[in-house]
């Protein structure tokens, strides 16, 4: 096993047993405490494996909504931006409900920080300010 492979391993072992596919849990786990970079690794495995099934793209434009925000952590505006951009082109093929996440949120939450990285004409990064947003699987 990897290092990279142990570390994503140890992250998403409390995932493990639940209705969906320990990565997709983990990804939610690891975004939502802004580890956007683990999030990015976490789902990567999954997304891997199913890249060319039905939710390959879905899981890219997670994958991409989280790196966006790797380069918000890193002062890399324009990056950012476009990571957003590629995510909302990767999500906006699925329903407003896809795999138990509002979808429909998601590319509302994308199109607000562009629109905050835009309206600040890229010089303000808009996750200076505060903490990243928060994703919630819906309820089965």
């Amino acid at each position: 096993m990897s290092r990279k492979s142990g570390k994503i391993a140890a992250l998403i072992e409390g995932c493990r047993g639940r209705d969906l596919d320990a990565h997709y849990h983990g990804y939610f786990e690891c975004f939502n405490r802004g580890l956007f970079y683990e999030a990015h690794d976490v789902l990567e495995e999954l997304w891997l494996a199913e890249r060319h099934g039905p939710s390959g793209p879905f899981y890219k434009g997670l994958i991409q909504l989280a790196g966006a925000f790797v380069h918000l952590k890193k002062s890399r505006l324009r990056p950012a931006a476009a990571l957003f951009k590629l995510a909302r082109s990767n999500l906006q093929r699925y329903p407003d409900t896809h795999e138990h996440l509002d979808n429909k949120r998601v590319l509302e939450l994308i199109q607000e920080w562009l629109d905050r990285l835009e309206r600040q004409g890229f010089a303000v990064n808009p996750l200076s300010d505060g903490a990243g947003p928060q994703l919630a699987l819906l309820p089965r």
